[in-house]
């Protein structure tokens, strides 16, 4: 008998938890939404800082860094309290953070406050958000919430990039304010702590005569490290090709308003990306498909080296934004699998937003030695193999320790 039929064939349980109750999804979703929603104004909310406050371009990147800066700072903070405070008390404290920096900002308007405050609301704001992803990862279906997650994030982009351009600045924070008080009244639908430790699983196993029984297992402790250090790799592509897709189009002589349309079509298959990676998981789970979308990404910004036509610029960008969302759902996904008690999940916040400023400042080194855009998206390329080795390696390891678990949906 082969050791392949010799082993015990396992699945992973999905037990029904208090974070599975609708209301605790839908606050977590509306806080998620929230949270994210300044990072994905930034181009908006930057130009308001250039037009309305008489910023300095390089005065903005200092400022939306200093954002994106405080939303991993925050979600550090958020990852180290979430196991000994309850999670209510944790979110109301990035909602005063946010609240009290936004309504300062409407009173301080020179630089070097703003630059300050702005920090003390990304703080705020990464705090809240970690909270939410806890929230949904705890869930018995973690993918499935990532992706009604980010399905209805790539309506609400939309929406938010219509909206703010035609508020004044106050308009903006007051905006933001508001928002956040509006969360306040439903905070007690958050469960306030986890139900499960890190380092538990549970197994339904079969076994050779047919038996079915319930194991636990120890998750290595090497696995939520390693997914973060994955986030941070495919983050650091992602800051760097979105932000100088468009200067490279550009630069390579391809026409300003085929690239903003493209750029506006594009947004919409990252709804088909939620849409598939759903049908797929339910079937082969999430490490197989991961890894391919994976090196499909490293592919898709290798399109744009060398001579960039019309059409290089149109396939790369569509299938960027369908993977974009594809790759997101699998890794939060993942991540709540490994991490039950939402210590980790809370640090996805942090990943991406340290990815979205070392990317782009990474990619501005490069440019800054004369290498052009095409050493920009070969490190787009390396970076995104990079997290591919990274959860090709940890499958490989957990196939021969927990296989059950290398192959969950």
């Amino acid at each position: 008998m082969s050791m392949e039929k010799s082993q015990p064939q396992a699945k992973l349980e999905h037990h029904h938890t208090i974070f599975d109750g609708w209301r605790s999804i839908a606050i977590a979703l509306y806080m998620a939404l929230l949270g994210y929603g300044v990072s994905v104004g930034i181009p908006v909310i930057s130009s308001a800082w250039v037009e309305l406050l008489g910023f300095s371009e390089v005065e903005v990147g200092r400022v939306a860094g200093a954002d994106l800066g405080g939303l991993a700072l925050g979600s550090i903070m958020a990852s180290l309290l979430i196991q000994r405070i309850n999670r209510r008390i944790i979110a109301l404290g990035g909602i005063f953070l946010v609240i009290i920096a936004n309504g300062l900002c409407m009173i301080f308007v020179d630089y070097d406050h703003v630059l300050w405050l702005r920090a003390m609301a990304g703080t705020g704001g990464g705090i809240y958000t970690a909270i939410a992803l806890a929230t949904l990862g705890a869930t018995s279906r973690p993918t499935r919430a990532f992706n009604m997650l980010l399905f209805a994030f790539a309506f609400t982009q939309a929406l938010e990039i219509q909206i703010l351009p035609q508020l004044s600045m106050n308009g903006i924070y007051g905006l933001f304010i508001s928002l956040y008080l509006i969360s306040v009244f439903f905070l007690r639908w958050i469960p306030t702590h986890a139900v499960k430790d890190i380092a538990d699983v549970d197994l339904d196993v079969t076994d050779q005569r047919g038996k079915h029984h319930h194991i636990h297992k120890k998750i290595p402790k090497y696995v939520p490290w390693f997914c973060l250090m994955a986030i941070l790799g495919i983050y650091t592509s992602i800051g760097a090709y979105w932000t100088y897709i468009e200067l490279a189009s550009v630069s390579a002589g391809i026409d300003k308003e085929w690239i903003n349309n493209v750029l506006v079509w594009a947004s919409f298959m990252s709804i088909l990306g939620c849409l598939f990676s759903t049908f797929i998981s339910d079937r082969i789970g999430i490490a197989r498909p991961l890894l391919v979308a994976l090196l499909a990404m490293a592919f898709v910004v290798s399109l744009m080296i060398g001579d960039i036509r019309n059409m290089d610029l149109l396939i790369s960008a569509m299938l960027f934004n369908f993977l974009w969302l594809f790759i997101d759902v699998y890794q939060m996904g993942a991540m709540s699998i490994f991490d039950p008690s939402g210590r980790f999940v809370s640090l996805i916040v942090g990943a991406q937003g340290l990815g979205q400023i070392i990317g782009p400042n990474l990619a501005a080194t490069l440019l800054s030695y004369q290498l052009g855009y095409d050493a920009v998206f070969i490190m787009c390329a390396c970076a995104a193999l990079m997290s591919m080795i990274i959860y090709g390696t940890m499958y490989v390891r957990l196939r021969s320790v927990i296989p059950a678990l290398a192959d969950a949906s």
